[in-house]
């Protein structure tokens, strides 16, 4: 069995419109939401053999938010290829994964990661299926589970989502109605 945990970074802010977008930091919302993540990540037992991150500022960002909410630190390998990345690619880091790693938290961005977890989750009804269909929003963080013993055999269809957790399911001024 395999895990993939899948977080979309924090809310970053948009004050400087001429900033490239891979430069953007996160905002007062976005690191909050992030620490608050961290403490549902410690409070649920989660844990990773492998951490594969965005190197974009504000998914480096929502990795010291999560890594303080968390009360440990969390030392992701950076891949550029997550950022901004297709299902396709998101597909080939978590198939080109070493088998010995268990548990794999990917952070990055979407539209991808919401693909990817719909790709490969079975579309069963479940309550929690429905709310990633409808949005996977800025922080949300998606669990699959893979009844695969090697990474290469993930696939459309093959996982269950365990759990879908929203900063705003943890804290209502976490949501979209608020900055």
């Amino acid at each position: 069995m395999k895990t993939l945990t899948l977080l979309r970074h924090a809310k970053s802010s948009w004050d400087d419109p001429s900033m490239r977008d891979f430069d953007r930091p996160l905002n007062r919302r976005g690191r909050a939401a992030a620490r608050t993540m961290g403490r549902e990540m410690r409070a649920l037992g989660l844990d990773f053999d492998a951490v594969v991150a965005s190197p974009a500022m504000r998914v480096m960002e929502t990795v010291e938010g999560l890594s303080e909410g968390y009360g440990n630190r969390l030392h992701p390998d950076y891949d550029r290829r997550i950022y901004l990345a297709s299902v396709e690619t998101l597909l080939e880091i978590v198939r080109g994964t070493d088998d010995a790693h268990a548990r794999l938290l990917l952070l990055g961005h979407n539209p991808g990661f919401e693909l990817l977890a719909l790709a490969l989750v079975i579309a069963d009804g479940a309550e929690a299926r429905g709310k990633l269909a409808e949005k996977y929003p800025t922080g949300a963080l998606a669990e699959i589970e893979l009844p695969v013993a090697q990474w290469r055999d993930a696939g459309p269809g093959t996982g269950t989502l365990s759990r879908f957790i929203r900063p705003r399911d943890l804290d209502p001024k976490l949501g979209p109605e608020t900055d």
